[in-house]
């Protein structure tokens, strides 16, 4: 019994031993929470913000403007039928080189040499004609002035012969009649004219005329349906065999003129600045893997009313003939927007209410928000045109937790042109 007894009271005694280690090891462990708190407290009450700060410069203000566009050929011709026909010929293939004025497609011309050996009959026998009408009326003409000389030659005879009493008043009279009656035909013949060409003789003319313009007509059609290339280059599209029967504007051909070749971008308007004609660009050819110098030569005088952007063409060195029409293209430009000039990041400029500051520190790392005159805008800078001397000190990060008089802990930064301090 005894010694039951004295076990029972050494496992309570563990147990209370047990209990008060744990309640011991507890309030340690709060004192060290409350001291860390108190201490956090006591230094969060000296903390300093941490600023970027750099040195502001004289120097030019950079710009990249970014170009993507496609190749595109010097020309590009699609050649198709003017006249529904049958295809006698084709001397074209793809991939052929080709020269201008060459024969590459000939239609069925059959049809168009009997008309033009009807209309050039038609015109045979209205030029005999106009012949024929002229002669007629020139021997017409002749005899009424014939006839109307000999009524004048008379009737002056008979006014003498009337005078003398040798003939009657009724033979004058009538004498006088046939003057009038050869005068009236001379009239009728000579009225006939216009501009000293009898109606007639304009009539056979004209038709004589309409006769020809037939055959140039005819002729011509014969020679649209013998196609030839308008100009030299290579043929990219074929679609005709002979034989076939194709219809009036019919695409059959297409040639491509890869002698010049250039690259076609939108560009912005703010990105206008930095671009001029005549300037070298060196133009990247992904597809190729390979870097080509170009030159740009034309830049739209006005915006496109779509997009609001520019057109620009750059033409590119292509000795070798390897770049090929339809190849993405990408070019960066990079050029001074601004030479010797007041420059900052635009992180450090903050805009409020229409107007723009910055955040001076001076020799007690102090914060001073002024407020600038900003003039053009690169990249990641910016120019400022009035309020910052060179070599005062701004501050580019936390602006938003700067204020007058506030002292902050200054992280000197270098300045680099492109943007990135560092």
């Amino acid at each position: 019994m005894n010694r039951g007894r004295w076990k029972s009271e050494l496992g309570k005694k563990k147990m209370v031993m047990a209990v008060i280690t744990v309640l011991v090891c507890l309030g340690a462990i709060l004192a060290v929470k409350m001291h860390n708190s108190t201490a956090t407290k006591a230094n969060s009450t000296k903390l300093q913000t941490t600023v970027d700060v750099l040195s502001v410069p004289r120097t030019g203000l950079i710009k990249r403007v970014s170009l993507t566009g496609q190749t595109v050929p010097q020309a590009q011709v699609d050649i198709a039928a003017k006249y529904q026909g049958k295809v006698t010929a084709v001397y074209a293939e793809l991939g052929q080189a080709v020269e201008a004025g060459q024969v590459l497609v000939v239609q069925d011309t059959g049809d168009a040499d009997i008309s033009i050996r009807q209309n050039q009959a038609a015109y045979q026998q209205a030029a005999a004609d106009s012949t024929t009408s002229g002669v007629s009326f020139q021997s017409n003409y002749d005899r009424a002035q014939a006839d109307y000389r000999k009524a004048l030659a008379d009737n002056q005879r008979y006014q003498s012969l009337y005078a003398q009493g040798a003939i009657s008043r009724e033979a004058l009279d009538a004498n006088q009649q046939a003057l009038a009656d050869a005068q009236a035909s001379l009239d009728a013949v000579a009225n006939q004219m216009n501009a000293g060409v009898a109606s007639s003789i304009q009539s056979a003319q004209a038709a004589a005329a309409k006769a020809q313009q037939g055959i140039y007509a005819m002729e011509k059609q014969r020679n649209d349906l013998v196609l030839s290339a308008p100009r030299s280059g290579i043929i990219g599209y074929r679609q005709v065999e002979v034989g076939s029967m194709v219809a009036a504007g019919t695409k059959l051909l297409s040639i491509v003129d890869n002698s010049n070749i250039y690259v076609d971008c939108q560009v912005a308007e703010q990105d206008l600045g930095v671009l001029a004609l005549g300037m070298d660009v060196a133009v990247q050819i992904e597809s190729l893997g390979k870097t080509v110098q170009g030159k740009v030569i034309y830049i739209s005088p006005a915006s496109d009313s779509q997009n609001q952007s520019f057109s620009l063409r750059i033409q590119l060195n292509n000795p070798d003939g390897t770049i090929k029409s339809g190849m993405f293209a990408k070019a960066v430009i990079q050029a001074v927007l601004r030479p010797d000039t007041i420059v900052v990041p635009k992180a450090g400029v903050l805009e409020k209410n229409g107007s723009t500051y910055v955040f001076v520190i001076n020799g007690q790392n102090e914060v001073e928000q002024r407020s600038v005159q900003v003039g053009a805008r690169g990249d990641q800078n910016v120019e400022i045109l009035a309020g910052l001397q060179e070599g005062e000190q701004i501050a580019v990060s936390n602006l938003a937790r700067l204020r007058d008089k506030l002292v902050i802990v200054p992280n000197m930064i270098t300045f680099d042109s492109r943007g990135d301090s560092q």
